[in-house]
Formats: structure tokens, C-alpha cells, sequence
């Protein structure tokens, strides 16, 4: 009797161990994850979140004042309300759905065509994602220039169009349907990799059951088939798309050469936070308006999520 009752407390005590052992295991594992998350992420977030309640000049030490930053944004920032928040969702609302179908749709059309050409025009396609800044100054800014250097401008004066230049990147009429063109060019990034990588690796039994269950051609594919198998890098395209798009402001900054825009009639919102907090050193201020910033990023991703996440 005595053996068993002590077989049985050296199994518990061997059980525990384990468990003590795997649980650390995971816990190292789960370290360096845990330290760069809290390091890059969760603390700049509190401090953004802290110095949102506070009147900050950079210069003297912030003093806590409670929501009235928040306040001011929803009732006393005309600019706010009037050009920026309405610029910013409709940026969005075109930049961020018609650049992820454009992914999509140039990521299946190449996923169509032989390996070499693909690589090479899926690098062209890319490119402008890494190098935007360098392009705007260089093609973007010539292509629109108000004088009669400007490539539109010269072929409209010569074709006896327009009798003076127009111009373009600093006036309300033209500049934010420019920034969306520019933006829209810019918009093939990680997500359209996601995505071209997605199709790529598709299992191609699952074509070949649909068309044996009766699709007859290629839209019926993309609908059935392809779409519902890279829910994952759908998801992944849809976020990436959210977050650059709410986050591409330096767009109408770099070609109207001014932040705030002309008029701010391209002004967004992370052109009001940089007006505010490295123009006129209202950290506070910006720290608000960068968590109203983030919320709207929540919202909409919270929205992607719903659409592409798997469900159980």
C-alpha cells in the first residue's frame, strides 16, 4: 500500500515537473516576441495615449489635463471637421478598396503568365511602393508642374487647350484628385506580394474538383475558388491597405511642397498631426489626434477581419 501511495506521488511530482518545464519552455520562447511587442508597440501606444490627456509644448514637462484635446477635436477644430476628416475617409474609402482590387486583380493576371516575365513586371509593379517619395519629386512633380515645363501642361498649351498653365499641385480644384491618382500608382506593396504569392501556391487539385462540379470559366474560378483558398492573404492585403492608406498623408505634402496643403485640400489626417506636433509643437494635441488616428484604424480593421478571417 505504502509503494503504491508513493508510485503515485512520484508520477505527480514527475507530472509537475513537466508542466513546470514546458511551461517554461513556452515562456522563453515566448520572450523576445513579448519584449520587442511591449517595446515597439504597447508602450509607445500608452505614452501616445498618456500624452493625449496632457498639454505638451516639448519644451516644459507635460501636465495631465484630461480630455479636453479629444474635446477640442470634435468641436473646436474647424479644419478637423471641415477638410480633414472628410479628405481622410474619402481618401480612403477609394485609395484603400480600389488599390487592394487592383492588387488583386494584377496578381491574378499575372499568376496567368510564364515565370520570367511575371518576376519582372511584379518588380516593376513593387518598385513604385519603395521608392514613391523619389518618384513624386522626380516624375510626379515635373508631370504636374504649373509652368510650361510641366509634360500635361506643355501638351495642352500646344494643342491650344488651355492659354496659361494650370496650376495643378496648388490648386483645391485638382491637387487631392492628383494625391488619389498617386496614391492609387504607389498602393502596390506587400499586400499585392501577399496576394500574388497566395494564387501562386494554390492547390491545383481544388481547380480541377471545381471544374469537375460544374465551373465553366475563369470569373466562376476567382469567385469559388481562389478568393475563398487565399482568405488569409486576402486578410493580410486587406489590413496592409487600411494601415497605409490612413497613414499615406506625406502624398499631397511632398507635391504641394506645404503642409498644411494648399487650402487643405489635401490634407489628412497625418498631415494634421504633423502640423500640429513638428510645426507647432503641440504634442499633446497630436498625441489626441494620432489615438483618434488608431481608433479609426481598429474600426476598419475590425471590419477586414469580419470579411476575410476564417471562421470555425
Amino acid at each position: 500500500m505504502d509503494q503504491a501511495l508513493k508510485l503515485k506521488e512520484l508520477k505527480k511530482r514527475s507530472k509537475r515537473k513537466s508542466t513546470m518545464k514546458d511551461g517554461l519552455t513556452v515562456f522563453f520562447m515566448l520572450l523576445p516576441y513579448a519584449l520587442l511587442f511591449s517595446l515597439f508597440i504597447a508602450l509607445p501606444v500608452a505614452i501616445a495615449i498618456y500624452l493625449s490627456m496632457t498639454h505638451f509644448n516639448v519644451i516644459e514637462f507635460p501636465t495631465f489635463a484630461g480630455l479636453p484635446n479629444f474635446i477640442n477635436i470634435l468641436t473646436q477644430d474647424q479644419v478637423f471637421l471641415k477638410y480633414v476628416l472628410p479628405n481622410t475617409l474619402m481618401f480612403a474609402l477609394i485609395v484603400g478598396p480600389g488599390g487592394y482590387m487592383l492588387s488583386f486583380l494584377l496578381a491574378w493576371m499575372l499568376a496567368q503568365i510564364q515565370k520570367v516575365p511575371r518576376t519582372i513586371i511584379a518588380l516593376a509593379i513593387y518598385t513604385p511602393s519603395m521608392v514613391g517619395g523619389v518618384f513624386m519629386a522626380v516624375v510626379w512633380r515635373t508631370i504636374f508642374s504649373g509652368d510650361e515645363s510641366g509634360y500635361i501642361n506643355a501638351f495642352l498649351l500646344r494643342n491650344d487647350f488651355i492659354d496659361r498653365p494650370i496650376q495643378f499641385l496648388v490648386s483645391p480644384e485638382y491637387l487631392m484628385n492628383i494625391v488619389i491618382i498617386v496614391a492609387l500608382w504607389s498602393s502596390m506593396g506587400v499586400g499585392f506580394l501577399a496576394m500574388l504569392a497566395g494564387i501562386l501556391n494554390g492547390n491545383e487539385e481544388l481547380y480541377e474538383a471545381a471544374y469537375i462540379e460544374g465551373i465553366r470559366n475563369k470569373f466562376q474560378e476567382v469567385m469559388y475558388v481562389t478568393i475563398p483558398m487565399m482568405k488569409p492573404q486576402m486578410l493580410f492585403g486587406a489590413v496592409m491597405a487600411i494601415v497605409g492608406t490612413f497613414t499615406n498623408g506625406y502624398i499631397g505634402v511632398a507635391l504641394s511642397g506645404s503642409n498644411p496643403t494648399p487650402q487643405n485640400a489635401a490634407q489628412l489626417i497625418t498631415n494634421h498631426i504633423d502640423d500640429y506636433g513638428f510645426i507647432r509643437y503641440e504634442m499633446g494635441y497630436a498625441a489626441a489626434l494620432s489615438v483618434v488616428l488608431l481608433l479609426i484604424i481598429w474600426i476598419f480593421s475590425k471590419v477586414a477581419y469580419k470579411l476575410f478571417a476564417e471562421r470555425d
